[in-house]
């Protein structure tokens, strides 16, 4: 690619974090109306990057070109001045405003020579953006009580519904299911043919291969190769990625058996308007996936089982016992964690330490007195990072600095360190790469063999057909189907997941 070609055109960008190289002389050029991928492991520099083309971070040195204009890296309007918009991977929506307002905020559209606000024409643009992207979402409800794959839906209109030159879409599809990914991606390549420039980051390299047109690794904040995407193949891509081969997924190797203890028990669990009469046990040493479309029910499920919300009827049992529904004590105190689907919210507390989330649940455990013994708590939280290959530069910086992935096994070591009876893992590797995907499988799989009972839920269904013993498929808040984890297939799942009409249309196609 010569000079002339490249709208965006990186040079020397270095960036490091208290002694930590995040980024390490970065050369890049991408091209006009070009679809880039950026791969790497979780810490590969990525999100450094994407801080600096955004203007979030600045350069240590080097510097970076937008079509002939250089960048004032650290300076989030001279970015957006420059046509830079960025589709971040956990939503940057404000969750007190409704999705109107998020699209609008700051840039309102008026009436009466700017005396009132034109609701109505808002209202339409919002709603023709949502149209495009194939969602419906409530208009009146503030998008922190959205689901999360809506939440991304509306900072993407967000984005947009703005005349961007380049678009950075950071795991764009890691919250949504299949049919609303590959509505996502029709739309990059619709913005593409317009002219748009996209630098597109996931770990999910089906869609690399899908849609881009060149694809750039980074490894330890270094860049380590630039493909034309005909011409690599997803094993030297992934190689490139961890600088070793990855070992690919088998089916499980049942833990559980017939005769095994029944650890979780839920009978004719029910919450009005959400979901109905779900009952299913989990064996010690089983690994049940609990999958469907988003939106069919499957975490309302398992934040009932874990005390979040309240239920209306039906119990939950653990060895036996009955739970007290609402009560993320009790079911704590029985021997239940749960790593919830949104990690930035829910999981962690982003501005405390690594080491203060790890040991947020044992904190009862690791007083005396009403004092932290910290000797404890620091040996407990080094044997977590060691364990998880944490990549942080001390225990002490906050978790806000930290990877997503990193940030993901956080969540995680949180709940290990209770060593828990029954763990409920909801979409655990979303936003992680692909070293990080097989160490989360490996451990949970470690984690079967123990003895642990796991209710896993997740949409991406190779995960699921790789670790899970049992499958429950979940569709309008009902459990509609089971399947054996050794012979089920992606199409019996989706068979059972997509509304009747068009999992008649996929049934009839498979006789």
């Amino acid at each position: 690619m010569t000079t002339a070609e490249a709208v965006i055109q990186i040079r020397g960008l270095r960036k490091s974090y208290d002694g930590v190289h995040a980024l390490r002389d970065i050369n890049l050029d991408v091209a006009q109306a070009e679809i880039h991928a950026i791969c790497g492991e979780n810490g590969a520099g990525k999100s450094t990057l994407i801080k600096m083309l955004s203007g979030i971070v600045r350069a240590d040195t080097g510097h970076i070109t937008v079509s002939g204009t250089q960048l004032l890296t650290g300076s989030v309007q001279a970015s957006e001045s420059l046509g830079i918009a960025v589709m971040h991977q956990e939503s940057a929506a404000f969750p007190h405003l409704n999705a109107i307002e998020n699209l609008f905020v700051g840039r309102e559209l008026t009436r009466c020579g700017g005396l009132y606000l034109n609701h109505i024409a808002m209202k339409s643009q919002t709603e023709r953006l949502l149209q495009r992207l194939g969602v419906s979402v409530d208009l009146r409800v503030p998008v922190g009580e959205l689901p999360l794959a809506q939440r991304q839906m509306v900072a993407l209109a967000r984005v947009l519904s703005r005349n961007c030159r380049l678009l950075i879409m950071d795991e764009p599809t890691a919250s949504l299911s299949n049919r609303e990914s590959q509505t996502l991606l029709r739309i990059v390549q619709q913005l593409q043919i317009s002219g748009v420039t996209v630098l597109y980051v996931s770990h999910r390299l089906d869609e690399v291969f899908q849609i881009a047109d060149r694809v750039t690794v980074l490894r330890d904040g270094r860049h380590v190769a630039t493909h034309r995407i005909a011409d690599v193949d997803r094993q030297q891509l992934i190689c490139d990625m961890v600088g070793r081969s990855i070992e690919e997924q088998h089916r499980p190797r049942a833990h559980a058996t017939d005769d095994s203890a029944v650890i979780l028990d839920v009978t004719q669990l029910t919450r009005c308007g959400v979901f109905e009469d779900i009952s299913f046990h989990v064996r010690a040493g089983e690994i049940l996936g609990l999958t469907g479309l988003v939106g069919a029910g499957r975490s309302e499920i398992a934040r009932a089982i874990f005390g979040i919300d309240e239920f209306d009827e039906g119990e939950v049992r653990v060895s036996g016992r009955k739970l007290k529904g609402g009560s993320v004590q009790d079911a704590m105190a029985s021997g239940i964690g749960m790593v919830p689907e949104d990690r930035q919210h829910e999981g962690l507390i982003l501005p405390m330490s690594v080491g203060e989330n790890l040991s947020l649940a044992m904190l009862r455990g690791l007083t005396h007195w009403g004092l932290i013994r910290r000797r404890a708590e620091r040996d407990l939280t080094d044997a977590q990072i060691r364990d998880l290959s944490v990549k942080a530069a001390s225990s002490r910086i906050a978790a806000a600095t930290l990877s997503g992935g990193n940030q993901q096994k956080l969540v995680l070591g949180k709940w290990l360190a209770r060593k828990p009876k029954v763990l409920i893992l909801d979409e655990p590797t979303r936003g992680v790469d692909v070293g990080a995907k097989s160490q989360v499988h490996g451990l949970i799989r470690n984690l079967a063999s123990t003895g642990m009972a796991t209710l896993l839920i997740s949409s991406d269904l190779p995960e699921l057909l790789a670790l899970c013993d049992r499958l429950l498929v979940v569709r309008n808040g009902r459990i509609v189907g089971e399947l054996q984890g050794r012979t089920a297939t992606q199409e019996a799942v989706l068979s059972l997941a997509l509304p009747d009409a068009a999992g008649l249309q996929l049934r009839e196609a498979q006789q």
